[in-house]
């Protein structure tokens, strides 16, 4: 609905906590799931920034921008055939909550419509979040929101397993996972699966 009334080609509903995103609430399609797991992999990109700036962040030409701002985060998105990213954030109270993504795969502006449009449905995603997680027990997730979602669990499971090879914290097993498929120019979540697959150990001599 989202992508249907600011008529953009996709969009995208991230989560956040704190500074980092926790995965994708829903995506319209392959190219929007893709903007969602960079976003996800590098901690950069349209949704982040809007979700820690709390202001919208339009970049209506990615591929030529006037100003470099996601170096990592844009050649993938654009060879994808992403021309246009805008992140508008989900907030509810003093709290944030995530972003509204929307990609066009031409370049250009929002009109006026588009923007007050998109500020409105950011509006109405926040509010649906709160509302499918009022009842959810605290540290655990909504029933609502458990169907459909991609909150990368299995990012999660890998860390604790890079936690118990390296003896170092779930914290610092998840910087460990991100560095290793930043390095190797792979998406975090492929990484993960290798790891709980025991395909792949980050012991010392893996790195």
């Amino acid at each position: 609905m989202c992508a249907e009334i600011t008529e953009m080609t996709g969009a995208g509903i991230m989560l956040m906590i704190g500074d980092l995103p926790q995965g994708s609430v829903c995506t319209t399609n392959a190219v929007s799931e893709l903007i969602e797991e960079v976003q996800y992999t590098l901690g950069e990109g349209p949704c982040v920034d809007a979700c820690l700036q709390q202001r919208p962040v339009v970049e209506p030409n990615l591929a030529d921008p006037a100003q470099l701002r996601w170096l990592a985060f844009s050649p993938p998105v654009v060879a994808a055939g992403a021309r246009a990213v805008f992140g508008f954030p989900l907030h509810s109270g003093g709290a944030r909550v995530g972003a509204l993504m929307l990609y066009r795969d031409q370049p250009g502006v929002l009109t006026d419509d588009q923007y007050a449009d998109a500020l409105v449905l950011a509006d109405m995603a926040a509010k649906a979040f709160v509302g499918r997680q009022a009842d959810a027990a605290p540290g655990t997730l909504g029933a609502k929101l458990d169907v459909g979602t991609n909150f990368h669990f299995v990012v999660h499971q890998a860390a604790g397993m890079i936690a118990v090879q390296l003896g170092v914290d779930v914290a610092e097993a998840l910087i460990r996972l991100r560095a290793h498929a930043v390095g190797r120019d792979r998406l975090v979540t492929d990484v993960a699966k290798d790891v709980v697959n025991r395909q792949l150990r980050l012991d010392q001599s893996s790195e």
